[in-house]
């Protein structure tokens, strides 16, 4: 994958692999979160360390519409 918007290619890997440790929607896929809760986290505050850096950064993804991006990186294998 091309890096040229510093975008790491291990923590779309990790958000689409990894699941919400804790709360309502515990034990679902990063990537899978409603939107509307990755909001209200935007509002809240993300947690700290990685886990809030990987909600941020799925919370970026989709409200700029960029869900296709990770679903065609799936498809092709690179994530």
């Amino acid at each position: 994958m091309n890096n040229n918007f510093g975008i790491n290619p291990q923590i779309l890997l990790e958000i689409t692999k990894e699941k919400m440790p804790f709360g309502k929607y515990k034990n679902t896929i990063l990537f899978d979160l409603p939107t509307f809760y990755l909001e209200w986290f935007h509002k809240k505050g993300f947690p700290k360390g990685k886990l809030g850096m990987q909600l941020a950064t799925v919370y970026e993804i989709k409200i700029n519409g960029l869900e296709q991006l990770i679903y065609d990186l799936q498809k092709k294998g690179t994530i």
